[in-house]
């Protein structure tokens, strides 16, 4: 079955000049077009893009999904953007709304780095919430399209927030909800039988126009949430629902990009909870709900804790530290025993992605302190010998020549490690990760499947070296120095923090 192409992959051709030849073969072809016209209809559907706006005369009118496996179900929806940790910040944050709402979490799948952008809340740049959905629905679809589908319950192990918040990966929602096919997104026999589906091209296009909201709420079916960060900041329970929030675009922005946005705090359950509009809607669909803080404020989401509702705030406990699944921590322990067998010290050194390309004196910086403080360490202890170092970069080997990590790398003092992709280990953990199908059978599951399970073609493997490099970075015993402002620095350190790492 061929997905409708993306957007922009398929450019018109010049018109020919050849009319009565063109004429003539469309004679020739009227009674076989009447013959196949559905056949027709459905190919020319196949090769066309997803609509990208709401009211167009291609644009499917939606219609609300459901099964009777769904029945009586209501469910959360966003859109993650970014890079992975960032996709993982944002997750936490969709499993606290859900878990406030009621509402089952559409797991959804990990995107490719920066594949989907919001922009900036700071600038009050970012992109529309219905954009943004139908912008993660298109590369869902693209992974699909090419294998390459993970599930963020696949990467991480879900099992601690199981009992306290329903979830169900996007895969098996898509496909009881929508009736699409997602078994080209699957690796495995379990998720094949669970997420079958029709091989028509409208149920793609009415999908996507549903979850991503473009054509507008419907009663009873979806909600799009259409407040983001230029307008509003999450709240619950802080008795502060309407209040304008600390963090005001500036004068001088207002005029010069004509922003007239005004930021309020508001409550979450009382704008999307009981007694709202939303709370009929069996589709309730987020933007971004991605947050950090700025200026004294958070950037779009503010619950982080709950003393009036212990249910949430236990909630909130356990969302602070998603590990990742066992798979990938017991092969980052692995490498740590076997490979490296010494107490060792890790750096994480992020050197060309974004802001940090141009922060590298910042970064090597904090290296050479983080060693002096080891070697004074060693001496105070009368230890002697190598200081072993795990280093994680995304700065190439080769391209190491005339920086400090060069200097590192020829120091006698120094024995370094590193992972790369094409690893032995790196590759099996991956086959073994998505062998275990910890996404699919995290969640919701239609009853009676153990009797319907089936093989299917498997997806490649997915990229899982940066967690198996964090997993590695929990072990290092000498110590652990990062990228300042680095959100996979900041997803170490509180691995560390939760000793997740016993060897």
């Amino acid at each position: 079955m061929d997905l409708p192409a993306s957007r922009g992959r398929w450019r018109r051709r010049s018109a020919r000049s050849h009319v009565p030849l063109v004429v003539a073969i469309l004679v020739l072809l009227l009674p076989a077009s009447l013959l196949f016209s559905s056949a027709y209809s459905t190919m020319l559907r196949a090769l066309f893009p997803f609509p990208s706006t709401p009211g167009g005369a291609d644009t499917p009118r939606p219609r609300c999904g459901g099964s009777a496996e769904l029945e009586g179900e209501r469910f959360l929806w966003y859109a993650p953007h970014s890079g992975f940790s960032n996709q993982v910040g944002e997750f936490r944050n969709a499993a606290v709304a859900a878990a406030l709402l009621n509402r089952t979490l559409v797991v959804p799948p990990v995107l490719y780095h920066h594949a989907v952008v919001l922009g900036s809340c700071p600038k009050f740049r970012v992109t529309d919430p219905a954009s943004l959905r139908a912008a993660v629905w298109d590369h869902a679809m693209q992974l699909l399209l090419d294998r390459r589908y993970v599930s963020m319950g696949d990467i991480v192990d879900l099992s601690s927030i199981k009992s306290m918040v329903r979830t169900i990966d996007f895969r098996v929602f898509v496909s009881l909800w929508c009736g699409v096919d997602m078994r080209k997104a699957c690796f495995s026999r379990l998720c094949c039988a669970v997420s079958g589906g029709s091989s028509i091209p409208d149920d793609y296009n009415r999908c996507r126009s549903l979850m991503s909201g473009l054509g507008g709420s419907e009663k009873g079916c979806v909600y799009p949430v259409q407040d983001d960060c230029r307008t509003t900041v999450w709240t619950y329970q802080q008795n502060d629902d309407g209040a304008l929030d600390l963090f005001q675009p500036d004068e001088e922005l207002k005029r010069r990009k004509k922003i007239s946005y005004v930021r309020r705090r508001r409550d979450i359950y009382k704008a999307l909870g009981p007694g709202s509009q939303a709370e009929d809607a069996t589709l309730l669909a987020f933007g971004t709900l991605f947050s950090g803080p700025y200026r004294g404020s958070e950037s779009y989401f503010d619950i982080h804790e709950s003393p009036k509702d212990q249910r949430i705030q236990r909630v909130l406990d356990k969302i602070e530290f998603l590990p990742f699944a066992p798979e990938i921590m017991a092969a980052g322990k692995e490498f740590a025993k076997n490979n490296i067998k010494e107490p060792f010290l890790c750096a994480q050194l992020r050197l060309l992605d974004g802001q940090f390309k141009n922060h590298w004196k910042t970064t090597f910086s904090a290296l050479k302190e983080k060693l002096k403080s080891v070697e004074l360490e060693m001496k105070g202890n009368k230890t002697s010998g190598l200081i072993h170092m795990f280093i994680m970069t995304d700065l190439p080997p080769a391209n190491w020549t005339k920086t400090f990590l060069a200097n590192v790398a020829t120091d006698e003092r120094y024995k370094l490690y590193t992972l790369k992709e094409s690893d032995e280990l790196v590759l099996q953990t991956a086959e073994k990760l998505m062998a275990a199908e910890h996404g699919v059978r995290s969640g919701f599951l239609p009853k009676l499947i153990e009797s319907m399970e089936k093989d299917c073609d498997p997806v490649q493997l997915p990229e899982i070296l940066l967690s198996i490099e964090e997993s590695v970075c929990s072990c290092a015993s000498l110590g652990f120095v990062g990228t300042a402002g680095s959100t996979i620095a900041g997803s170490i350190e509180t691995m560390r923090k939760n000793n997740v790492c016993k060897l």
